[in-house]
């Protein structure tokens, strides 16, 4: 374990931002984590996994702590279900094709999401009519205050749509060091609700689809929609799907006939942000180096050499537009740093 002087975070982003970080470590055990979170001179840190859901705006003056954790085990299983222990620094999609060669089922919706396993519960991330929650167990953590394990169940991470208490009130308390999945050997519960799912699976003549025929249909679909963030810097959805009453979503559809929705409640409807920010006119719009994705509005990307500030400023742009068309606040999905 080394910290290291003025290093560029470029390579540790999704969204290929190059920013300096004044002191950066990288740690690869639970011991090595605590030794760097006692270390008194140097009161500022920022914790960093697989830098999916963040944007950077500026030089970090503090110590980066780059969680390396490493190690998949199955720690007790039973007829129908095996119990999983994956580090926080495993990346999540090779976890899920480890899952799927196993024939460990739950996660295969959940394919080539970006990112590490340490930060899927924090946004509770999901896919394709499946969320973390539905395949999560426990995870044990790292109290910043204490610096001593803390065991989460299910309940206590109080899952939301794209939401835990990791974003509420054990924000910025907590380093997830390890999660625990609870998935089925067979009798897997397979979700092919969503229509594209369905679709892709019958151009590819599959009516009894195992879990990787859902795991290779939804790569297929995720890349034909979504740009590969090793060729276009980007950091996924960068905003949250708006949740609006059912009353104002009716007067939406007196302007536009074609708005999508989907039934939160009795009284709640959920908007794609995607719609709403092509209908914009944002789609495919390019700021020189930085712009709106031209196959999936709901992502900003970089397309290189583009600052944070720049990004950050056309998100606002964008939230306002549709403030002033729709009347809807749409909130970023990743982390403004």
């Amino acid at each position: 374990m080394q910290i290291n002087q003025n290093i560029s975070l470029k390579p540790f982003n999704t969204f290929g931002i190059d920013v300096l970080s004044k002191h950066f470590v990288s740690v690869q055990s639970i011991d090595e984590l605590k030794v760097v979170l006692n270390l008194d001179n140097h009161s500022e840190k920022l914790i960093l996994g697989g830098g999916s859901n963040m944007l950077l705006t500026k030089n970090f003056n503090g110590l980066v702590v780059h969680i390396d954790l490493k190690g998949i085990d199955i720690i007790s299983e039973n007829d129908e279900h095996v119990f999983v222990k994956a580090r926080a620094g495993e990346n999540w999609h090779e976890f899920v094709v480890w899952c799927i060669n196993n024939n460990f089922g739950g996660v295969e919706n959940l394919s080539l999401i970006p990112g590490n396993v340490g930060t899927a519960p924090i946004q509770n991330i999901g896919a394709y009519g499946v969320e973390l929650k539905d395949v999560f167990d426990s995870c044990e953590a790292i109290s910043l205050d204490t610096i001593k394990a803390k065991t989460f169940t299910k309940a206590e991470c109080k899952f939301g749509y794209r939401n835990s208490i990791f974003k509420q009130e054990a924000k910025g308390k907590y380093i997830i060091t390890s999660v625990i999945f609870k998935l089925t050997k067979h009798n897997h519960n397979l979700n092919v609700n969503y229509g594209t799912i369905t679709t892709e699976l019958a151009k590819r003549g599959i009516d009894q689809p195992s879990i990787k025929d859902i795991s290779k249909a939804v790569i297929a679909i995720r890349e034909s929609k979504l740009p590969n963030p090793k060729e276009i810097g980007n950091s996924g959805s960068f905003f949250k799907n708006p949740v609006i009453s059912k009353k104002h979503f009716e007067k939406i559809l007196e302007n536009f006939e074609d708005a999508p929705s989907y039934a939160v409640s009795d009284n709640e409807v959920k908007v794609p942000a995607g719609w709403l920010i092509e209908k914009a006119g944002f789609k495919g719009k390019r700021f020189g180096n930085y712009g709106v994705h031209k196959k999936q509005a709901l992502v900003l990307v970089n397309y290189g050499g583009a600052n944070g500030t720049d990004i950050l400023e056309l998100s606002k742009l964008i939230q306002k537009t549709i403030k002033r068309i729709f009347n809807i606040s749409i909130e970023a999905e990743v982390n403004i740093l």
